[in-house]
């Protein structure tokens, strides 16, 4: 079945089960699993005939296999899945980290056997690899275009990923992180960039399935779907080790350094922690991570991670990071490390960014490009780089979509092939030219040492947005609202009766 028909098809039973409740990300979930305990079963089997650790009811343990699963039906089933979820969590590896904490939110067992019937009609190991891993980032995709599901807030839209990797370049037997990956996009493209741009020998393929990817994940469910993501991407697999920790990447340094770092840390400007007071009420406060590889102690979750990428860089590693307009112009710790950045790498480019691209609204956000440097009395940052992506350039996430080919001349001005040979398109005959170079001792000159530097002058104001955009924009909100509204009332019913 081609992919667009198996994609849609399963896209269906989304909508299907929200009627029963069941969310889209809720769904992406059960799918998860189930695809999991699909795979496992055809790895069991000829040609494979690999043992994946799914107990199948030998030695006292609980038959979880799919062939067991897909031969109930009825309560029975839903008995028998949820005991099958429980058993899974329990085990060590990849399994465990996948099932752990792990539902049926699937109420309906006509519901449930459907969708086992339809994952059962597909042959996932059989399929090809850019096949079954595009039905699923297309799943997150759509998951995400869901306002009600939340999920926009680990999904770095994929052209803007896309440019990055192109300027980035990453080679074969190179190893690359993501500290806080999502749903491990910057992996994915970076992988794909890899297998179109050069031949690999059978060294490089094991190298780029098994030790070249590395990513952390603090939130539990996104860190389910990143793993079922990687490995329908065909990296890693079900025995070996797994690519991806669940932690909070700043609490301390890991002692691993790489080559390249590929990132777009969580939006919001702090870090903080919940805690009950003495009166039982659930407060917050700010954590300051006090480590010592770091420049400055602040709260500020953005500065903390600009730091800790610069700690697991190696000698010579390359980073791109998405960062908000703050981090360019914050004073106190953020003149600290804009300063420690200039001094000990060659912060070379910053890609400033239009709004309208996030699923987070409001969000001014830049992409910092810096290479590191061995240490040395003079500063290693000679020049910085500034491409202005944003002035007069609008996007929204429905009516107007950024696309890949927005950010060609970009990536063209950038040149990964040769860096030092760009060429400014700004000039005294070009005053909006979008690409211009200031060296170091301009920006030391600036107050605070200021990088959030513009120089366009026809920028966009209200009287610049047409009718159109602002009709499409309410329109957009108002659909956001409409739904939330049919929800409540829902729900208001659900308790009343």
């Amino acid at each position: 079945m081609a992919n667009n028909s198996v994609g849609k098809k399963i896209w269906s039973m989304a909508n299907v089960l929200s009627d029963d409740g069941v969310g889209s990300g809720d769904y992406l979930e059960q799918i998860t699993y189930l695809l999991f305990i699909k795979m496992a079963d055809e790895y069991s089997k000829p040609p494979y005939n690999r043992n994946v650790g799914i107990p199948n009811g030998e030695n006292d343990t609980y038959d979880c296999t799919w062939s067991t699963l897909i031969s109930k039906s009825g309560s029975e089933l839903s008995e028998h899945y949820d005991e099958v979820l429980k058993t899974l969590a329990k085990q060590p590896g990849i399994l465990g980290e996948i099932f752990i904490n792990s539902k049926n939110l699937i109420s309906q067992p006509a519901m449930l056997f459907r969708l086992i019937k339809m994952i059962d009609e597909e042959s996932w190991i059989s399929m090809a690899t850019d096949v079954k891993g595009d039905i699923y980032e297309d799943l997150l995709k759509k998951t995400t275009e869901d306002v009600k599901s939340g999920a926009g807030q680990y999904f770095t839209p994929r052209p803007l990923i896309s440019a990055i990797v192109k300027c980035m370049n990453p080679e074969p037997n190179k190893t690359i992180n993501d500290p806080c990956c999502g749903t491990g996009g910057f992996l994915l493209s970076a992988k794909s960039y890899i297998e179109s741009n050069y031949t690999l020998d059978s060294d490089q393929k094991r190298f780029l399935k098994f030790e070249q990817f590395r990513g952390t994940e603090l939130v539990r469910n996104t860190y389910r779907l990143c793993l079922m993501n990687l490995l329908l991407h065909n990296i890693s697999d079900f025995t070996a080790n797994i690519p991806i920790r669940r932690a909070d990447s700043l609490l301390n340094d890991t002692g691993e350094r790489y080559d390249y770092v590929l990132t777009n840390p969580p939006f919001g400007k702090r870090s903080s922690q919940t805690f009950t007071n003495e009166e039982g009420v659930q407060e917050k406060e700010d954590v300051t991570y006090n480590r010592q590889d770091f420049w400055a102690a602040s709260s500020n979750k953005q500065l903390n991670f600009i730091q800790h990428i610069h700690t697991i860089l190696g000698a010579h590693g390359k980073c791109a990071v998405v960062i908000p307009d703050s981090v360019l112009f914050e004073g106190g710790a953020g003149e600290i490390v804009r300063n420690k950045l200039l001094e000990t790498t060659d912060l070379h480019t910053i890609l400033r960014l239009p709004s309208g691209i996030f699923y987070a609204q409001g969000i001014q956000a830049n992409v910092m490009f810096f290479d590191n440097k061995p240490a040395s009395p003079n500063p290693q940052t000679k020049e910085v780089w500034i491409y202005d992506f944003r002035t007069d350039i609008k996007f929204t996430l429905k009516q107007n979509p950024m696309k890949e080919s927005d950010l060609d001349d970009f990536v063209k001005c950038y040149n990964p092939a040769n860096r030092k040979q760009r060429v400014e398109t700004y000039s005294e005959k070009d005053l909006n030219g979008r690409w211009r170079k200031f060296t170091y001792d301009e920006i030391i000159e600036n107050d605070k040492t200021s990088l959030d530097l513009k120089w366009i002058k026809t920028g966009e104001d209200i009287s610049d947005i047409s009718i159109e955009d602002i009709f499409n924009d309410i329109k957009e909100n108002a659909n956001i609202i409409s739904q939330s509204v049919v929800e409540l009332e829902e729900l208001i019913g659900k308790v009343e009766k």
